[in-house]
């Protein structure tokens, strides 16, 4: 299935194929276009849209793009809960310090968008970082378990 958003992506827009690679649709590809033309596209090529206005998937009931995917397709996995709210945090300028890794998530993705690589490119590069952010949310939740 495609998978459409706006050009030059940020957070949300990287966070969201890591999570639709990995949960949801392991043959995904992606379309980075610009905003006004996310729907036009998504219609054209019969693709899911996230991350941008009037969307399939974007941001609603205070909840980013991240989250309503992981609450649309019924994500149960306890690590995944905890990566959508350290995501959540870097990706919703009011809600900073949803956790203590939010803003350094910010950072990073902040930093892949500065080097302007491409936006397949910056996809790229940057999915290691959300391997990585998840198998440390796996890790946190194992040890709360032990902990109980």
């Amino acid at each position: 299935m495609k998978w459409v958003t706006r050009e030059r992506p940020k957070t949300d827009r990287i966070a969201c194929p890591w999570l639709i690679k990995n949960f949801i649709d392991r043959e995904a590809e992606f379309l980075y276009v610009p905003a006004a033309l996310v729907l036009e596209v998504a219609e054209r090529e019969g693709a899911h849209s996230y991350d941008a206005p009037n969307a399939e998937y974007t941001h609603r009931d205070g909840l980013c793009s991240f989250e309503v995917l992981v609450q649309e397709y019924k994500l149960d996995d306890p690590a995944i809960h905890v990566l959508a709210r350290i995501v959540h945090g870097a990706d919703v300028a009011d809600d900073r310090d949803a956790t203590p890794q939010s803003r350094g998530l910010l950072a990073v993705a902040e930093g892949f968008h500065l080097l302007e690589l491409g936006d397949h490119r910056q996809l790229e590069l940057s999915l290691p970082v959300y391997d990585a952010l998840y198998a440390w949310c796996r890790n946190e939740v194992a040890d709360l378990a032990e902990k109980t």
